[in-house]
């Protein structure tokens, strides 16, 4: 299943590489190797660790500090168990895997290789990793300024203080092969191949690429429905209603749905049932020395109350500065848009026309820009807040940034909605901004990291050829492992989620009013969707698998949109021409109406919310099943525990063993 090394034993199968500073001090290395080879019950990981050999550019300053960490079997399928890892019995249903019942569980024959996909390996890689903890170590040998706390990670506090680079988990060359040519080597009117993308980069990969799949999907009826609107209604922007309505019925009923999805594919893979590990301190954090009051161990602490005068007192209001600066550029681009409005009234022509449209792509060109700055703004305040778990630090990341894009994003619409009420600008400036928004992102995030992979891979990639012999197809490990290396790190499926939002808003908010968005949007998606893929597998680094059982946080970002969508469509319907004829002489109860019929469509939602459960109930029930035949399992063994304990103290020749056991 994996790919073995050419630079040690051929029963070594690589799965993930440590790389250390160049000068590390060989002390802390051994150290840290010791420690990893270590059998479990001496408090090491249990697993194999090779150095790996020189490349062919060593003589050009290349790091020799690269490790290759590998596992036995036995050892992967006991880390398996420890992490808690759900696999399908064999009577179909999903079970936590056990050692003992191993070959109770389906597809497991032999030895069980096979049985874990590589991704699920090097998870199991990544958590005994993180999970090797100080004994009674004071300090990482050789850094006496590397504090080690008892029971706390190894590896994060090397990686936060520098000693350790990176940790990553390498690629398998023939299976990247075949997922790439089944994803995106090849144009199809098919189905994405989920399972092998969970296969080879785990759930939380997938679970994206699941939920770009299913968006596009569901865009497909408003872009049909969009493009005879769009051919009929062009020149007659008052025509909206029927359309706004679709908007709300739309984005209420695909998210759920999406949930009744996520689910399904959770469950299926394993994820939807598992108990979620308890957090380790992220590796950024720090605080002065005391004791945890949940695991009683002695560990960095910050207090609270400190953490909260740092978000409300310098990112709240940082946050409200760049929101103002938002609006400023908002209200210069206005200004620009009514020189260019003036310019073609008083000499229309060709390229006047054209003069209409440079003020949006400008504005839609800063708009990336700031986006993209205050981002960094953002991780640097919420670095600096000093929260203690990675849950807390993304949570508070993406409120900033939600709010931030959200505002700089969509401001400049409700203005000109709502303000300016002038729907021929609304659906202008929605088409521009859509459409530089695409571009710009296609270019940053599929075009410049490739072009700079490129550039960087090149010089080594000359030097590997001039060594090989005309037989060699493939790389030597060693170079393949510092290409790798050299790759840029991937960073989540933040800013792709991010995308899909912004892209949800513009469709679902104001569409109405230009109904080719949902068009554009599926065409984007489409491209996307290949350029995503070809990013995963040739630009960035592999990441470790994340076993997620859904969109998380991103899913109640949907959700949120999905409520203002009800609220801006029900104001554009109270706004047309239609309705208004209905209420010629009182505003206000047009006002009254408008507020009426928006809150019993959110009423409606919420109720379409309650009565579509999130989870099928075919699963439901297999899930009851399984934790009803847990509480049998465990009522069982103690009737056995309490009729060994009985017979022991009815013989009095009870061990000690046997009578800790008793007394729990």
């Amino acid at each position: 299943m994996q790919q073995s090394g050419d630079s040690g034993s051929p029963s070594f199968n690589p799965l993930a590489v440590l790389e250390f500073m160049s000068d590390t001090k060989e002390e802390a290395i051994a150290w840290l190797l010791s420690r990893i080879r270590a059998p479990q019950e001496a408090g090491g990981a249990g697993l194999l660790v090779e150095q790996l050999g020189p490349g062919v550019s060593a003589e050009q300053k290349d790091n020799l500090n690269l490790f290759l960490v590998g596992a036995s079997w036995e050892r992967l399928l006991s880390g398996a168990e420890d992490v808690g890892l759900f696999k399908e019995y064999s009577d179909g249903s999903m079970r936590g895997f056990t050692c003992v019942n191993k070959h109770n569980f389906k597809d497991f024959q032999g030895d069980g290789d096979g049985f874990l996909s590589m991704a699920e390996c090097q998870y199991i890689i990544k958590h005994e990793l993180e999970t090797l903890r100080a004994k009674d170590e004071t300090h990482v040998p050789g850094y006496s300024h590397a504090k080690l706390y008892p029971g706390k990670s190894i590896i994060r506090r090397l990686l936060s203080k520098g000693i350790l680079i990176q940790m990553f988990p390498l690629h398998h060359k023939e299976e990247l092969k075949r997922l790439s040519f089944s994803w995106y080597k090849k144009i199809k009117l098919s189905l994405q191949p989920l399972d092998k993308i969970r296969h080879y980069y785990g759930e939380g990969q997938a679970l994206y690429f699941g939920f770009l799949e299913y968006f596009t999907f569901a865009l497909v009826p408003m872009a049909l429905l969009g493009v005879p609107y769009y051919m009929f209604d062009w020149e007659d922007y008052d025509k909206y209603v029927a359309f706004a309505v679709f908007n709300v019925v739309w984005c209420t009923i695909i998210l759920e749905l999406w949930k009744r999805s996520s689910a399904t594919l959770a469950y299926h893979w394993g994820t939807l049932c598992r108990k979620k590990a308890f957090e380790e301190p992220r590796p950024g954090f720090h605080g002065v020395l005391g004791y945890n009051p949940v695991t009683d161990r002695e560990e960095p602490l910050y207090p609270n109350a400190k953490r909260q005068l740092r978000i409300y007192l310098v990112s709240l209001p940082f946050v409200l500065l760049c929101l103002y600066l938002s609006l400023y550029v908002m209200m210069i681009y206005f200004q620009m848009e009514g020189w260019a409005l003036s310019v073609h009234d008083q000499d229309p022509s060709f390229w006047t026309g054209v003069l209409l449209y440079i003020p949006s792509i400008i504005y839609a060109v800063v708009i990336e820009a700031m986006n993209l700055v205050y981002r960094y703004a953002a991780e640097f305040l919420t670095e600096w807040e000093n929260h203690r778990l990675e849950s807390s630090y993304q949570n508070h990341l993406v409120l900033k940034v939600l709010v931030f894009n959200f505002f700089n994003c969509f401001a400049s619409l409700f203005y000109i909605a709502f303000v300016m009420q002038d729907m021929v600008l609304l659906s202008q400036s929605l088409a521009t901004l859509l459409i530089t928004s695409q571009i710009l992102n296609q270019f940053m995030e599929a075009f410049l990291p490739y072009w700079l992979q490129r550039r960087r891979n090149k010089k080594m990639i000359r030097k590997v050829q001039k060594r090989r012999t005309p037989g060699d197809k493939e790389l030597p490990l060693a170079e393949q492992v510092r290409l790798e290396a050299d790759m840029s790190t991937y960073l989540g499926t933040f800013d792709d989620y991010l995308e899909l939002f912004l892209l949800f808003g513009y469709v679902s908010l104001f569409s109405c009013v230009y109904p080719l968005a949902a068009v554009l949007v599926v065409l984007n998606n489409v491209t996307e969707v290949y350029s995503d893929a070809f990013k995963m597998c040739h630009v960035f680094k592999r990441p470790f698998a994340d076993p997620a059982a859904n969109i998380g946080v991103w899913q109640l970002a949907f959700e949120t949109m999905s409520v203002i969508a009800v609220v801006t469509n029900c104001a554009l319907i109270g706004m047309s021409p239609q309705v208004k004829a209905y209420f010629p002489e009182s505003e206000t109860q047009l006002i009254l109406w408008t507020v009426a019929i928006e809150h019993g469509l959110l009423a409606f939602k919420f109720i379409l919310t309650f009565l579509i459960p999130d989870v099928p109930k075919h699963i439901q029930i297999k899930l009851a099943r399984l934790e009803f035949e847990s509480l049998e399992a465990l009522k069982k063994k103690r009737q056995i525990n309490a009729g060994k304990c009985w017979k022991a103290r009815s013989s009095g020749r009870a061990s000690s063993e046997e009578r800790r056991t008793c007394r729990l």
